[in-house]
């Protein structure tokens, strides 16, 4: 069930901040970074942070603090589009298009069905398990 990234914190990073350099320059994108590219375009809120590369790296970011994780953040965005594209775990293209209709475009929805993702990675990870694709399905279907 997990994205794109399932390399150590340093490399996913790298790679957003390069995606973006190269967009900024105007240089040609993969099929990969075209979706990075377009994740980061929609979260405006991070450019500043992309264009520093060191302070990128080395930040932490940590919830009690109140901060989102901006990497995990587009990262969790990444993972949900490859989930959609792939119907993987299987259904949940059919709950996308249906939740898609009540919703004003597809951030929004993404940010909700953010919070679903979430809860089933965190449970796995306590657990120390593989995540529970239905209940992760079920969650999804419970969106309003």
């Amino acid at each position: 069930m997990p994205g794109p990234f399932i390399q150590d914190r340093e490399t996913s990073r790298r790679f957003f901040i390069e995606v973006w350099k190269k967009h900024r320059a105007g240089r040609p994108l993969e099929a990969m970074e075209s979706l990075v590219r377009d994740i980061i375009l929609e979260h405006p809120e991070y450019h500043s942070l992309l264009e520093r590369d060191e302070d990128a790296l080395a930040g932490e970011f940590t919830p009690d603090r109140g901060e989102t994780n901006p990497f995990l953040h587009m990262g969790m965005h990444i993972t949900l589009r490859e989930q959609v594209a792939t119907d993987r775990p299987p259904g949940i293209r059919a709950i996308y298009t249906r939740l898609l209709e009540k919703f004003s475009g597809q951030h929004n929805l993404e940010h909700r069905m953010m919070e679903c993702l979430g809860e089933v990675l965190w449970t796995a990870q306590r657990n120390n398990s593989l995540p529970d694709e239905t209940a992760y399905l079920e969650s999804l279907k419970k969106i309003k």
